[in-house]
């Protein structure tokens, strides 16, 4: 049997007097940024900022669970993190495999499951194989949906399920007519996920960085100076409280 892990607080939600528990956001979406900058102020190498940017992962999976958040997309490694050091590279590729072999059975312990969106397949073999298992051993689970975007653009995933829908147009299985917002959305890789209510990016940069655009569209935003190695439960409660002291109108009065 393995050995317990201080990952999860079983059965304690997070005692906080700002946040009200029935307007918690379902779904939080986070970029991580700031590993490599983490690394460089203590003269360190980036994979060092890599590596315990893995801890604060840890520290904002435990935090979410707490808090009842139903889905955290976490955004891992984009379609442009190709152009960086092979590497570098090789380093981010193997992190799942690494966090995954510690976590997983506390993971599966607490009902989490695993997700991914991106493009999986051009992933290497050692990463592909590493978190399918994950996904494979926490597909019943039905608790928190942890979703890691890896190898994923939003740009490149709205093109491609642009020539899907084409396809199916062309093919008969979709009318034309029938086209909407909805039926757009099932082509996505986020089908059958709700949009983003919180989206929190680290490091003091104030872009998307082609990450959910589309599904991006009513989200509430939160950016923090705040390095990703350095990001906690304290500064994850804090954008949760920002975020509810905002009001959603969706375009309406």
């Amino acid at each position: 049997m393995s050995k317990k892990l201080p990952f999860f607080n079983k059965g304690k939600n997070i005692k906080n007097d700002f946040i009200r528990a029935e307007s918690v956001p379902k779904h939080v979406a986070i970029i991580m940024d700031g590993n490599g900058r983490w690394a460089k102020k203590r003269g360190l190498p980036r994979i060092a900022g890599h590596k315990e940017g893995v801890n604060a992962v840890n520290k904002i999976v435990r935090a979410a669970h707490k808090c009842n958040v139903q889905i955290l997309t976490l955004y891992a490694f984009s379609t442009e993190n190709w152009k960086r050091p092979a590497s570098e590279i090789e380093f981010l590729m193997k992190l799942p495999k690494e966090f995954l072999h510690i976590y997983l059975p506390e993971l599966m312990e607490n009902n989490v499951q695993i997700k991914t969106i991106g493009d999986f397949e051009a992933l290497p073999e050692y990463t592909k194989e590493a978190v399918q298992y994950a996904k494979d051993q926490t597909k019943n689970n039905d608790g928190l949906i942890l979703n890691f975007a890896l190898n994923y653009g939003s740009r490149y995933e709205i093109i491609k399920a642009i020539k899907q829908l084409m396809t199916d147009v062309n093919g008969s299985k979709v009318s034309i007519d029938s086209l909407d917002e909805k039926v757009f959305s099932e082509y996505l890789y986020t089908q059958g996920l709700s949009d983003p209510d919180l989206l929190i990016r680290t490091s003091g940069e104030m872009r998307l960085s082609n990450f959910l655009l589309w599904q991006s569209a009513y989200t509430e935003f939160w950016f923090t100076d705040v390095l990703w190695p350095d990001f906690n439960e304290e500064v994850f409660l804090q954008a949760i409280e920002d975020y509810q002291y905002r009001i959603r109108r969706y375009g309406g009065v």
